[in-house]
């Protein structure tokens, strides 16, 4: 397909044409020159693709032919790349020259967990070479889990003069001192979010460096910082920004110090509260603040996050915002189920609930009584032990299932589980689009009846029409997975650990689920002959990742040979493969339309 054929004028040119034509009946200008049919369609097949906003329909729309691809690249202002190394920058910047907004995704998510070596790759400088070449006109940029520098910051800064958004997800490798490029340079920054990232501290006290001319900013997201910042500086910031509707406050934030934020942001629709805790020396005759009116007077409060060094003493300054609450994230608050209760009694049009499991079944029960219309539950441990009996069961799980049926979303971290609890909620929360359990430790049974959990999960993927989305734990055989290959013909990702018998396991799932983008395995006993069970999906695939199974470098190579429109990675757990092992430590296998990426480290051998 050519990607270099210019498309005519899209404001309505030929359609001044056809009408000229049509009123003069062919007529007029002898030298005018009527358009081509195929000119003609692609100018109105241009103005119709404007209308398309979903990426999946773009996505059909320009496999249709090569007019349709070429009109709908010249019609594409938003891009996402779902893998960074799935494509070249510079193939990106040739097909689209119109793009104002771009989302890239670089690790793959087991990175999280220490899966990965340090400097894999995923590099933004990469891609910011091409991007500062062509998209001037640059509002938005998105990030998840890349390796950004505070050079690539200053670089961002400089070529794109009209950002307006800026978003890091799980990202790392810049300081303070990138930041203060971002806050000086960027003029029409209205949204700077920085999520789980870390950000190495250069002393560098770049809230200050907010012009202060500044007043459009909407979003500032700052809780994963873990730097001191200069809170007089921000106070004058959020003053000044009559537009701000979030904001996510780090712990280095007071609830004094929010107080006097609050009562200059009243428009607030979304707050991280920092430590919710009092660092400040008072002395006795100082009058706390009143933290209840600062939240009566926030009208617009929908979310609520935070927590983190809390003083649950101070959790009735929140009641006011209760009752309007759609969101609340504990997740950072080691809280009981006495101390949880006031406050979510209050809560009945809450949707999203994050929580630590310090509140333990009794807490959720409350949950399950008040949030009819909960669609999302995350509880997270507040020490991940194995060997403990922890505060959370299957009895938070079930009652939640009883009174929460409109859930959609559950992540779930308990120590013991049982079918029966996984097959009630199945029952009764027929509309789960995600669900993971994660029964901390290794090959845990039922603890009741000591079976395997194959029959709750086969419940979850038989009764589940609409999942999508499933992490799978406990004690399970190659039941469960023939289950899913029977059952999970719309999942998407999965995710699986110290699960399976044979390779039998891994086969029902690879030739079970048409749709399966994103595999994610370890310490499994999953060899070779169930890699080339997936040889005719992988192609459809994002990605699949296995880590600690039992497939061979020679496996690794055949998928290789037969499939050369992927890329199969095998990565060695130190700076050296140890040749002398019989199975690869891990293969990263994904598919891309270029050549294998020229920045991989010596630990990373691409076959």
């Amino acid at each position: 397909m050519s990607e270099d054929e210019e498309l005519p004028d899209l404001d309505g040119g030929a359609a001044r044409s056809i009408n000229s034509t049509a009123v003069s009946g062919g007529g007029g200008d002898q030298n005018y020159v009527s358009p081509s049919p195929d000119q003609v369609l692609e100018n109105v097949l241009e103005n119709v693709l404007y209308f398309l906003t979903s990426r999946h329909d773009r996505n059909a729309a320009s496999l249709v032919c090569k007019s349709w691809f070429r009109a709908e690249a010249l019609t594409r202002s938003e891009l996402f790349i779902g893998n960074c190394y799935s494509v070249s920058p510079g193939r990106v910047t040739n097909r689209f020259k119109q793009i104002k907004a771009i989302a890239i995704k670089g690790k793959p998510r087991f990175s999280d967990f220490s899966l990965l070596p340090p400097d894999w790759g995923a590099h933004f400088a990469n891609w910011l070479r091409a991007m500062a070449a062509s998209y001037r006109a640059l509002e938005k940029v998105y990030l998840k889990r890349m390796c950004v520098t505070d050079e690539d910051l200053a670089i961002t800064a400089h070529s794109f003069p009209f950002l307006k958004e800026l978003v890091f997800v799980c990202c790392e490798g810049f300081g303070t001192d990138g930041l203060a490029i971002i806050a000086r340079e960027c003029r029409h920054i209205r949204v700077l979010e920085l999520v789980d990232t870390d950000v190495t501290d250069d002393e560098v006290d770049w809230i200050s460096c907010f012009p202060d001319n500044v007043t459009c900013l909407e979003s500032l997201i700052f809780d994963c910082v873990e730097t001191p910042i200069n809170f007089e500086a921000l106070e004058r910031l959020v003053a000044r920004s009559p537009s701000l509707k979030k904001l996510r406050l780090n712990s280095y934030i007071s609830i004094r110090q929010l107080y006097r934020l609050m009562i200059r942001a009243p428009q607030l629709t979304h707050l991280g509260t920092g430590s919710f805790n009092t660092s400040e020396i008072v002395a006795q005759s100082e009058q706390e603040p009143d933290y209840f009116s600062a939240f009566a007077a926030c009208k617009s409060l929908i979310c609520l996050s935070g927590f983190k060094e809390i003083i649950p003493e101070y959790l009735s300054a929140i009641y006011p915002v209760c009752g309007i609450l759609t969101s609340l994230n504990l997740s950072y608050a080691n809280i009981s189920a006495e101390q949880l209760k006031p406050v979510i009694r209050q809560c009945h049009k809450l949707q999203t609930f994050w929580a630590l499991d310090s509140i333990g079944d009794e807490g959720l029960q409350a949950v399950s009584v008040a949030c009819k219309d909960l669609r999302e539950l995350r509880v997270f441990p507040v020490e991940a032990l194995e060997d403990v009996e922890g505060p959370v069961s299957e009895v938070g799980l079930l009652t939640i299932s009883e009174g929460c049926r409109k859930l959609q979303s559950i992540l779930y971290f308990c120590q013991r589980m049982t079918n029966a609890a996984v097959i009630a909620m199945s029952k009764n929360c027929p509309d789960l689009v995600v669900f993971r359990l994660c029964i901390m430790g290794r090959h845990r049974p039922d603890h009741v009846t000591g079976e395997p959990m194959d029959e709750g999960f086969g419940a979850i993927v038989k009764n589940c029409k609409k999942l999508t989305r499933l992490a799978v734990s406990g004690l399970l055989t190659d039941r469960v997975f023939k289950y899913i290959g029977q059952y999970g013909k719309l999942l998407r990702t999965l995710s699986v650990a110290f699960a399976g018998d044979s390779d039998l396991g891994l086969k029902y799932l690879l030739e079970g689920c048409p749709k399966l983008q994103k595999l994610e395995i370890r310490d499994c006993p999953f060899g070779d002959s169930a890699l080339f069970a997936g040889l005719h999906h992988y192609y459809d695939m994002r990605f699949m990742w296995l880590s600690s199974c039992k497939v061979t470098r020679q496996g690794c190579e055949e998928v290789a040979r037969q499939l050369p429109g992927l890329v199969v990675e095998v990565i060695a757990s130190g700076e050296e493969e140890n040749e002398t092992n019989e199975y690869v430590d891990t293969m990263y296998l994904y598919r891309s339309l270029d050549r294998p990426r020229p920045d991989a480290p010596r630990f990373v051998h691409i076959l």
